[in-house]
């Protein structure tokens, strides 16, 4: 069933439960068969998801990974509400209603093709999705950057791929990531061997203060995480004169821009304004919603 918002075309499907893993910290993967939100789908765009056929309202949940041929999307979450905890229960075989993919998406620039990619908690897996739509470019040159005070939903692995400006023993990566030949570096507060121990903006500033200014003129960001963290990653992207993308997250209601339960502040050209989340973003320009002065 096709449906037509005022900005981009939804399908509204009943998608297969594929496969469900559970990992520590209430952490879940969901695959399901979604073959419409799986070729419309891009990086940074999230499913409006029925977590139970008893509970109406529906959950925003980001996308990570999608197979346009086959028909799959993958969701990584959190259960930490009643939603969320009713999915977690879902079983292999059993359907989901799933309205998407939903918002505005990342844009990448090919004048800048050193794309540094940040994301904490469950704001990773846009990260991943945008990391992976990437890989096969040669023109981009793509730094995966993630931190985490839940253990890491995959096992912690030794890079391959060496990085000269990050410290001594930061060598743990997402295997995926490394597998597409994709650098990556984590980070977290709570000791997990081989990541910083530290906030991955420390990371991230590791990275862009060994670059030069002829470098820099290269560099965008793109980031998804809590807002404290996004605020972090606009200020430093304000430091070194940069582009910056975050995908926000909000609670949301019917996410195709009716209710207009999910605005924020946004500063545009004439002056502030109330834009949506789940229409307007979740992609916004990093400056327009912190702003840096």
């Amino acid at each position: 069933m096709n449906m037509q918002s005022e900005r981009n075309t939804l399908f509204l499907e009943d998608a297969e439960v594929i496969s469900q893993e559970a990992h520590p910290g209430e952490q879940h993967m969901l695959r399901v068969r979604a073959p419409e939100c799986a070729r419309s789908a891009r990086p940074g765009s999230f499913a409006h998801i029925q977590c139970d056929p008893q509970l109406p309202m529906r959950r925003p949940i980001s996308i990570m990974r999608v197979s346009a041929q086959v028909g799959w999307v993958d969701f990584l979450y959190k259960a930490v509400g009643r939603g969320t905890r009713l999915l977690a229960q879902r079983k292999t075989g059993e359907t989901i209603s799933v309205l998407g993919p939903i918002g505005r998406p990342f844009q990448v620039h090919p004048e800048r093709p050193r794309v540094l990619l940040i994301g904490g908690g469950v704001g990773m897996p846009p990260i991943v999705f945008l990391a992976e739509s990437l890989r096969r470019n040669p023109n981009y040159r793509p730094l995966v950057l993630l931190g985490s005070e839940a253990p890491f939903p995959f096992p912690l692995r030794p890079s391959q791929i060496l990085l000269k400006a990050l410290p001594d023993g930061v060598i743990a990566a997402m295997p995926l990531l490394d597998d597409w030949n994709i650098p990556s570096r984590l980070a977290s507060l709570r000791g997990f061997p081989g990541c910083h121990q530290g906030l991955v903006t420390d990371l991230a500033r590791n990275w862009l203060s060994a670059l030069d200014s002829q470098a820099h003129s290269g560099v965008e960001i793109f980031a998804c995480g809590p807002h404290p963290m996004l605020q972090a990653v606009t200020t430093l992207a304000a430091e070194f004169g940069l582009p910056c993308q975050v995908s926000l997250e909000e609670f949301m209601a019917c996410a195709v821009g009716g209710c207009a339960g999910c605005v924020v502040e946004v500063n545009t050209p004439q002056g502030p304004a109330m834009q949506r989340v789940c229409v307007d973003g979740p992609v916004f320009d990093a400056y327009q919603v912190f702003p840096t002065q």
